[in-house]
């Protein structure tokens, strides 16, 4: 496995707070002071919320003495520390809801930027990269890791942080009301609580684990099988496709069951620590009642306190494990941004200047793999203007040609020049601004004819987007559509035909109007009628562009001002079409055998 493909899943490694640290600028951004003064406000209002929540226990505990002494006109005072209780519960749901209200702003920044961020960084890594994965992989790495985002911040936030601040003030009371014993009691059972909760979850991270990579596979085989359907139904190959889905799920499913399970161990154990504090705290007291140090309020007063405390922790445990869980996730996607990109622009690097489209490749060396070498020695020049044409068989390297001219992939030895700059050497946006290609391979978006065309220059006029379907020779099918321009293509482009989708390509990067054209079978998949409507406008296209042409027909080529042959990755033969008919070499070769071809379908089209 290639290493950018193995940094891209989930690390084996532990997932630790250096995940969420790596986190924090993105919930405290320096550029948006109005998003900082939000989070100090929320954190007030949880300061809030939870002083008016220890308020409610004293109230509580005034009302209940008042009521045990039996003084006749102590009921008015009952009744106002009654009410004082409600006022005070409703505070804290007030101010719990207000710190909601205001912190959403930050939350929905934060996972917006981050996974914006992400998506930008994707998108810079190499082609290699991106013929390795796994797309249904890969979207669930960055959907799991943005959905955390919210989660992780509002435990963090509004769980932890309150959870210490009120144990603190429950530890000061008890100090206070019932001495340093109880205190002690208290603070050992949330030790022994964490200490619970840590060991346990940080078991159950593990077979959070394996469940992740189970659902990834499960979810990677089903889309891989999904988008190669036809492959699938060629060969029959259902029963196959569900046999190995299933096997996925199940292992997905087994996966899921030791994880639930694990849940209710974990549930059993901190209920259990947690009812024998209050068990013995509840004991302390009433024995504390009956001999006369405590009064009924405080048996109230204590048991209401540590109702409150373990309500929060009882979420600890769920926090603690849904925050090991988005490390998890989240590991998982930075993962994906520590992806180096293969192909970087070096330290200041300007941008191409075009003076006129001249392309020269010196004495070129490449291989994808370093064992494999696939390009020997190629050198050609291709002044403005011109037209090159590069035949061979498949596997010759042709079109790695025009992969190393748009620099997805770097070169091994020799250089590669555009008007005498070196590709390597200028930024990768400005030299893909200058070129435009149509690929033998057509893929669309899944959207309607008139973006995909527009994709060649998003800003482009309407008038200007059906000047290049002329040029195309598919404005008039376009407008044969019920729905015109508007027509959505599908999935990949799958409602149009192989000719049609190769049409939108041509008028997508005549529409860009680049200096330099890549023609990559670019009429392959059209009738005879029809490449010659779309080798007379590529011709109007090309002839004030530098042209390079990856040619199987060579009929199509024979206007080219130079050919050159590739053979195993070396240029064997290069000239004029008359003269490498003349030399009655590996060209001539081709031309015969394609000519012989074109006549025995001619006679059986008859």
């Amino acid at each position: 496995m290639h290493p950018m493909i193995a940094s891209a899943a989930p690390p084996q490694g532990k997932a630790d707070f250096g995940t969420l640290k790596r986190f924090l600028p993105y919930l405290w951004p320096r550029a948006e002071p109005m998003l900082r003064v939000r989070v100090v406000a929320a954190m007030a209002l949880v300061l809030l919320a939870k002083s008016t929540t220890l308020i409610m226990p004293f109230a509580f505990k005034g009302a209940i003495d008042r009521m045990a002494a039996g003084v006749p006109d102590g009921i008015q005072i009952a009744v106002a520390l009654v009410c004082a209780y409600a006022l005070a519960r409703f505070g804290g749901v007030l101010f719990d809801n207000l710190r909601n209200a205001i912190f959403e702003r930050v939350g929905q920044t934060a996972a917006r930027r981050l996974s914006q961020d992400v998506f930008a960084h994707i998108h810079r890594l190499s082609l290699r990269f991106h013929l390795e994965r796994r797309t249904g992989s890969l979207t669930r790495v960055v959907e799991r890791g943005t959905k955390s985002i919210d989660t992780m911040l509002y435990f963090i936030l509004f769980n932890i942080f309150p959870t210490v601040f009120e144990l603190s003030a429950v530890c000061i009371i008890f100090w206070v009301k019932l001495g340093p014993l109880m205190v002690a009691a208290v603070l050992a059972m949330v030790i022994a609580y964490i200490w619970y909760t840590q060991r346990v979850t940080d078991w159950r991270a593990k077979l959070r684990r394996e469940m992740v990579d189970s659902d990834n596979k499960a979810v990677a085989r089903a889309v891989d099988s999904l988008l190669n359907y036809e492959t699938v139904k060629y060969f029959n190959a259902e029963a196959h496709e569900n046999r190995n889905y299933g096997l996925a799920i199940k292992r997905y499913t087994d996966a899921a069951t030791k994880n639930e399970v694990s849940l209710a161990w974990l549930n059993i154990g901190q209920s259990l620590i947690t009812n024998l504090m209050m068990a013995a705290a509840m004991g302390y007291t009433v024995w504390g009642w009956h001999s006369g140090k405590f009064s009924i309020g405080d048996v109230v007063l204590v048991n209401t306190l540590l109702a409150q405390l373990f309500r929060p922790l009882d979420m600890l445990g769920m926090v603690y494990r849904e925050i090991k869980q988005g490390l998890i996730d989240m590991e998982a996607m930075f993962g994906l941004i520590d992806t180096p990109a293969e192909i970087a622009d070096v330290p200041g690097a300007p941008p191409l200047a075009i003076t006129g489209g001249h392309v020269r490749f010196s004495h070129v060396n490449f291989g994808y793999d370093p064992r494999r070498q696939i390009l020997h020695d190629v050198s050609f020049d291709v002044p403005p203007g011109r037209k090159l044409a590069i035949v061979g068989h498949s596997g010759a390297g042709k079109s790695t040609l025009s992969r190393i001219l748009y620099r997805f992939y770097d070169i091994q030895g020799g250089t590669v020049t555009i008007d005498g700059q070196n590709i390597a050497a200028v930024t990768q946006d400005s030299l893909r601004r200058t070129i435009g290609i149509v690929p033998q391979d057509t893929v669309l978006f899944n959207d309607s004819i008139g973006y995909n065309i527009a994709y060649g220059r998003p800003e482009a006029s309407p008038a200007d987007i059906e000047a290049a379907a002329r040029g195309a020779a598919i404005h008039d099918f376009i407008l044969s559509l019920p729905d015109g321009y508007a027509t959505q293509v599908g999935e990949r482009g799958l409602k149009l035909s192989g000719g049609e989708k190769q049409r939108v390509a041509i008028a997508r990067t005549i529409l860009k109007n680049p200096a330099i054209l890549i023609l990559d079978e670019a009429t392959s998949a059209l009738d005879s009628a029809t490449e010659a409507d779309i080798q007379q406008a590529l011709g109007t296209v090309a002839q004030s562009r530098t042209t390079l042409v990856i040619a199987h027909r060579l009929s199509t080529i024979t206007d080219a001002d130079e050919i050159i042959v590739l053979a195993a990755g070396r240029i064997i033969e290069r000239g004029r079409h008359e003269a490498l008919l003349g030399l009655g070499g590996a060209y001539a070769d081709m031309w015969l055998l394609q000519q012989a071809e074109e006549a025995g379908e001619a006679l059986a089209a008859e």
